[in-house]
């Protein structure tokens, strides 16, 4: 297995969503497994400028030479990880900043092939509340990258750093990783996208082939064979 971890912010031993990330990693590797890892806002330090470059060549981006290694890591993967700690009951503004970036590949516009057959795991912790409208901005980019399994673990866990967590509340936490896991784990044999992934695809399919609002994503959507028989799964 191939896994590509981005990380909301830079901060390691205290943070409560790295460590349970990392309690992930473990428990879903093998000696085979390799793990790439980002951290915002180092690995992405700058906003989308909306400047429209990746609706019609992604490459032409002004922030390519950050994302390039990024992009190539998350397309290699079979298993994303996203960890967003709650910020005023939302994302970050980093790691929104990074998914601003990635508007052109959503399904209404030029999606990536690779990404139907990969799972995602998203997790989000809170000092006290939010893991919910949290997670969901994460997983409304997910699902419309056109990820095949999104898993969410978000834990209001009650303490400021990792270190002040509960002990108790810690082995838990543990427990519920390694069945999470191992669910995982086990899905991740036969990967294919569910109906929501599907009735989206053919929804888009619909809208690029009859209505054709951009031009640049009707001959991406072409050029991919999607309007005749081929599909991404």
């Amino acid at each position: 297995m191939k896994i590509t971890a981005i990380y909301a912010t830079q901060r390691r031993a205290k943070s409560s969503t790295y460590n349970i990330a990392q309690r992930f990693i473990r428990q879903l590797s093998d000696p085979d497994t390799e793990v790439t890892e980002f951290f915002l806002p180092k690995s992405m330090p700058n906003f989308c400028r909306g400047c429209w470059n990746c609706f019609t060549d992604f490459k032409k981006c002004p922030d390519y030479g950050y994302l390039e290694p990024i992009i190539e890591a998350m397309l290699e993967a079979n298993l994303l990880i996203f960890t967003a700690p709650v910020y005023v009951y939302h994302i970050p503004g980093q790691l929104k900043a990074f998914l601003d970036h990635f508007g052109y590949q959503w399904m209404a516009h030029q999606p990536r092939k690779e990404m139907f057959g990969k799972q995602a795991l998203l997790i989000s912790t809170a000092a006290g509340a939010g893991t919910r409208s949290t997670l969901k901005d994460l997983k409304d980019s997910m699902t419309f990258w056109g990820i095949s399994r999104i898993y969410a673990f978000g834990r209001n866990i009650h303490a400021s750093d990792w270190d002040l967590v509960d002990e108790r509340k810690k082995l838990k936490l543990q427990k519920q990783i390694d069945k999470l896991a191992e669910k995982i784990k086990a899905e991740s044999r036969n990967v294919r996208p569910s109906l929501k992934i599907k009735a989206l695809f053919y929804a888009m399919r619909f809208m690029h082939k009859k209505l054709k609002f951009n031009p640049a994503d009707v001959r991406y959507w072409e050029t991919q064979g999607w309007f005749e028989k081929e599909r991404p799964w």
